[in-house]
């Protein structure tokens, strides 16, 4: 292969410094118009592309910023893909297989809180001129692999905050701005992006108590983050506020899939609750489906509610009650932080949470309007 043309060969084609090269392609409305004309004619007959990444590391940036999550559906690699067969050419027509619906839900799954999220990173990233670098692996290497990442970007964004150590993401924020898409557990150094968590849960347990008057709810969620633990904090602080019973902890896991051992667990003890009260939008609709499994009727023997407000709620039957986080905001809000700190290094770190809204629909007992 051919060595690419560089900013050099373009300017001695064309008669100019290197300078004027480098403003026809940032600043064209900078140029005089005829020596524009004879620069863009000189890099198409030099099939020269300009590197944005050269440009932005000579001013000592790189006009991209970094996105690490932690997907927990995150797949191997698929072999089917691989090799020769993925990506070949053949004389024979491939037989296309027909095959019956083996019942994979998971449309349920997608597009979940992080894609959201991360969808929004995109937007503002596009709008502000900067290119994104989006990363993630299992916990075992994530130390590995948001470091490889943070080198070639200006600024990272990292979300859940738990799935780099925090170590590794404090000596991070020492070199380059850090935002974490979670509230803030304790002052860690690192910006914050988060929503009202425990004030959107506590609306949440209040309708149900006050407009379904539930006297026995079951929160079902795993307390492994912050958020999490400010969701339970709002629904325990509405039953006390209504002189309900206040539990300690959620419902526990019994057997391997929490979910399951949940339902199996009330169903065996005949203490099936009037709601089940779930961390997240994911927890939610998975409990519909075991409660259907078990002939439950949601919502005619139990209520269930979610949070986050990912699509598969509305589309779901029953429609799926929640509280809806904005989302795609939040990843806008990361990325004019991130900015913020780049344009500002010594800056102090920035905290923004966002509201929620409770939405109302069929698996809590209310009816379409």
């Amino acid at each position: 292969m051919a060595k690419a043309p560089t900013v050099y060969d373009v300017a001695e084609r064309a008669g100019v410094s290197i300078a004027t090269v480098s403003m026809t392609f940032r600043r064209p409305h900078k140029v005089k118009e005829e020596t524009r004309k004879i620069v863009e004619a000189a890099a198409e007959a030099l099939n020269y592309v300009p590197s944005a990444s050269a440009r932005g590391l000579a001013h000592g940036h790189t006009g991209a910023l970094g996105l690490y999550s932690y997907d927990i559906f995150l797949p191997e690699p698929d072999e089917s893909l691989g090799g020769k067969a993925a990506g070949s050419s053949t004389r024979s027509r491939a037989k296309v297989p027909v095959v019956r619906d083996d019942g994979d839900d998971d449309y349920r799954r997608f597009p979940l809180y992080v894609h959201e999220v991360q969808r929004g990173v995109e937007l503002e990233c596009w709008q502000r001129g900067y290119a994104l670098l989006i990363g993630g692996a299992s916990q075992a290497d994530s130390a590995t692999r948001v470091t490889d990442i943070v080198g070639r970007v200006d600024g990272l964004a990292v979300f859940p905050d738990h799935s780099v150590p925090a170590d590794v993401l404090e000596r991070i924020a020492r070199r380059k701005p850090v935002v974490a898409v979670s509230q803030r557990p304790q002052d860690d150094g690192l910006s914050h992006v988060s929503v009202d968590n425990r004030g959107g849960m506590r609306a949440m347990t209040e309708h149900l108590v006050a407009e379904h008057g539930m006297r026995d709810l079951l929160f079902v969620g795993y307390m492994n983050t912050f958020d999490a633990q400010e969701r339970f904090a709002g629904f325990r602080a509405a039953l006390r506020a209504a002189g309900l019973r206040v539990p300690s902890k959620p419902a526990q896991l019994i057997g391997e899939s929490y979910v399951e051992s949940v339902v199996a667990d009330v169903l065996a003890r005949d203490a099936l609750p009037e709601a089940f009260v779930c961390v997240s939008d994911e927890i939610a609709l998975d409990l519909m489906k075991a409660l259907a499994g078990h002939g439950v009727r949601v919502p005619g023997q139990v209520a269930v509610t979610g949070f986050d407000g990912v699509v598969a709620g509305r589309v779901v039957r029953p429609s799926l009650t929640t509280v809806r986080q904005p989302m795609q905001a939040m990843g806008r809000v990361v990325v004019d932080i991130l900015l913020e700190r780049i344009a500002d290094p010594a800056g102090p770190p920035v905290t923004r949470r966002l509201p929620v809204q409770v939405v109302l629909r069929e698996s809590c007992g209310c009816s379409r309007p």
